[in-house]
């Protein structure tokens, strides 16, 4: 093309704006998420290299480029589901290689605002196309390098689901679906008949599978969700994370504890609200909400020091994990020890569910799992055993030959093997049955191992390092995370990096 530079210039203008097609919903998503005028984007005036599509497809279907998140530098990907549905073609495959490995050479953090059908069937078929459409390499080998948070704002099947299910985070909103494969395809392929909802709702995958960790009920909180779980996180693994200016004094006291937890164990109360007055005034970013219920996975801040929090929940199922919860735990382990977040664990637990459900979904293997993350995360580890911390629960609870840096316990805590009413009942069966007043008897007994299992014996043999003043747990923990703080950046070896993403 020959011409003047302000012939090219005008050319150039009026291709980019006939590729931008006006301003559709993947467009109007990166604006709400990244910083005003901050967008920089690639591939704009790319298409789909099947020859009658160009004009069909403008940028085959994905958006892409830098921003500014929050204020800082970030790699933005948006699926426009205006194109051929968001299906996925060479082209737009290219790009999305291009904006993940970008990311990860330059260490940015990659969002992904997700929408569409998965790979295009004509591109696929036949041994060259689905030789060429293979699972990435690179995702697969993305070792939590920097992270990776995807937000399901339309319904996703294939190729975003499975970026998905690798990311780090994952927030979906009500009324999609995220599947493998969308209903029709499944439907043609295996004759079975399912809605979206059933298939990948947000009932299945936040509260039965776990792998959405926030529900939105709108685009736009679903990207306020992937903004505010950003703050908590550095930009790549070989940094710690922010550290906020403090709002709230590291000296505060829980003054209400008593009113927080009753002291009788046997009654229910929410641990959510003992973590709300732990952490900083409006620092708890709570993830996995719905997913193994019994156990509470969330992001803080100490003195506006990023921590992570494992809490049992004792308003379900007493606080007692099952398979969903061990999965939960492990999996917020590797994310905290991959990204330099120092881990609390709150105890209040009765043991593990066991049985018949538990066996079936592997429950041996799924403890020893969550163990072996405790066992290779390098991040310091501070446990307090609030009111029970019974049998191997206590081990996975980060209880003392754990690596844990810290373990303390409040002065009415119960540690053991087991509770005391079924320990009484298993090791004096028979003289209970012979007693002549067996409840008597029995009271006796638990008043002995009452003091047997309190946290003083521990502490006396220096098992547990400290028991301390229920209303101090605040400060006691600001102190130590200010001292751990106070040689520089807090930063593990990310020995679980690599860890898989699901479990």
């Amino acid at each position: 093309m020959e011409g003047s530079f302000e012939d090219v210039a005008q050319d150039l203008a009026a291709r980019r704006e006939r590729a931008a097609g006006g301003v559709g919903a993947a467009r109007r998503r990166i604006e709400y998420l990244v910083d005003p005028g901050s967008f920089l984007e690639w591939g704009l005036l790319s298409h789909s290299d099947v020859p009658g599509q160009e004009e069909r497809t403008p940028a085959d279907g994905i958006i892409g480029g830098l921003a500014a998140v929050a204020g800082r530098q970030a790699v933005v990907v948006a699926i426009d589901s205006r194109v051929l549905a968001g299906t996925e073609g060479r082209v737009h495959l290219r790009k999305w290689h291009h904006f993940h490995e970008y990311a990860v050479q330059h260490r940015l953090p990659l969002f992904h605002l997700a929408e569409g059908g998965g790979l295009r069937i004509p591109d696929g078929m036949g041994s060259d196309g689905i030789s060429g459409s293979m699972m990435p390499l690179n995702l697969l080998r993305h070792g939590r390098q920097v992270p990776l948070l995807t937000a399901i704002l339309g319904d996703s099947f294939g190729g975003p689901t499975w970026t998905a299910v690798s990311s780090d985070f994952v927030t979906q909103v009500a009324g999609t679906a995220m599947a493998a494969v969308g209903p029709r395809m499944l439907e043609v392929a295996t004759g079975e008949k399912i809605v979206p909802e059933e298939l990948g709702g947000v009932s299945i995958q936040a509260a039965v599978t776990g792998q959405v960790d926030y529900v939105a009920r709108s685009e736009t909180e679903a990207l306020d969700a992937l903004k505010r779980v950003w703050s908590y996180l550095p930009s790549h693994g070989g940094q710690a994370p922010p550290v906020a200016t403090p709002e709230d004094d590291p000296e505060r006291r829980i003054d209400d504890v008593g009113q927080l937890v009753p002291v009788r164990r046997q009654q229910a109360y929410n641990m959510r609200r003992l973590m709300e007055r732990i952490a900083d005034h409006g620092s708890l970013f709570e993830v996995g909400e719905r997913f193994g219920p019994a156990l509470i996975t969330s992001l803080a801040r100490l003195n506006g020091q990023v921590v992570g929090v494992v809490a049992n929940q004792p308003l379900v199922q007493a606080g007692a994990a099952g398979p969903d919860e061990a999965d939960k735990a492990t999996a917020f382990i590797c994310w905290c020890d991959s990204f330099h977040i120092p881990l609390i664990f709150l105890h209040d637990i009765p043991g593990f569910r066991v049985g018949r459900m538990a066996e079936h979904k592997k429950m041996p293997t799924k403890i020893m799992v969550w163990n072996q993350a405790l066992a290779w995360a390098t991040v310091p580890k501070i446990s307090v055993v609030v009111r029970k911390s019974i049998g191997a629960a206590y081990s996975n609870m980060a209880g003392p030959q754990m690596g844990s840096d810290l373990v303390v316990a409040w002065p009415g805590a119960e540690i053991s093997f087991t509770g005391s009413d079924v320990g009484i009942n298993v090791v004096y069966k028979k003289q209970l049955e012979a007693a002549d007043d067996p409840d008597r008897l029995r009271q006796e007994l638990l008043e002995r191992w009452e003091f047997e299992v309190s946290p003083y014996p521990a502490a006396g043999k220096y098992l547990v390092h400290d028991v301390i003043d229920p209303a101090g747990t605040r400060q006691y923990l600001t102190r130590v995370f200010r001292s751990l703080r106070a040689a520089g950046p807090i930063m593990g070896k990310r020995q679980l990096a690599n860890w898989p993403t699901g479990f």
